[in-house]
């Protein structure tokens, strides 16, 4: 059975997650982290824990989600896994983390990219891959199927949806794949968004403004 921790990080409250199950192996998704002390919050707990990282994964590569991929790679030797088409937004990070006010150590290239279907696996735990741009142009979502959670980055929040108005946004196909994939997940399928509170595939569907 999979654990979640989440850490809201840098100006944005970016949630960073650490994701374990009993075999004491984690996966780190959207490392957000900018000041040493919220790296030390991240590596404190894995420690305390007592677990060994062995993925790092972005659902998409938008600044305050990759924050931390440089650190991340320096603190346990992980380069970042994400969809190819995210590339580009996180090769303009380094022209644009300046203007605002970020110090950015550029993040590792992955070895090799996540396909838009199929599934990852650490421990005794398998993630299964939902492709659901709109928000950034190949934005990945991540779906325990055992343990019934959603790793959904900047796709569904509680009450509200990813916006779409920053480069390669689009809200058209971002409402589709909200409502033809998550919304195909079980009602009770908790949420854990980029940034705010968790929610459930089935509150969002009955209450979300964007959707109803």
């Amino acid at each position: 059975m999979a654990s979640i921790q989440s850490f809201a990080n840098n100006p944005y409250q970016e949630n960073t997650y650490i994701l374990y199950d009993e075999t004491g192996e984690c996966v780190i998704i959207d490392p957000g982290m900018e000041t040493g002390r919220e790296q030390n919050a991240v590596v404190n707990f894995i420690r305390e824990k007592g677990l060994k990282p062995v993925l790092l994964l972005n659902t998409h590569c938008h600044i305050d989600h990759v924050l931390g991929n440089k650190f991340i790679f320096d603190q346990y030797g992980l380069k970042p896994k994400f969809h190819e088409g995210e590339l580009p937004l996180l090769e303009a990070v380094i022209a644009y983390a300046p203007s605002m006010g970020f110090r950015y150590d550029p993040s590792p290239v992955p070895d090799e990219f996540l396909p838009e279907e199929g599934s990852i696996h650490f421990g005794n735990s398998e993630l299964k891959l939902i492709f659901a741009p709109g928000h950034s142009p190949a934005h990945l979502c991540f779906y325990d199927v055992k343990d019934n959670l959603l790793v959904g980055g900047d796709v569904l929040f509680r009450g509200s949806i990813g916006r779409t108005d920053l480069p390669g946004g689009n809200f058209s196909q971002l409402i589709d794949n909200i409502e033809q994939k998550l919304f195909a997940l079980p009602d009770d399928c908790t949420v854990y968004p980029g940034h705010g509170q968790p929610t459930t595939i089935g509150y969002e569907k009955q209450t979300n403004p964007f959707l109803t």
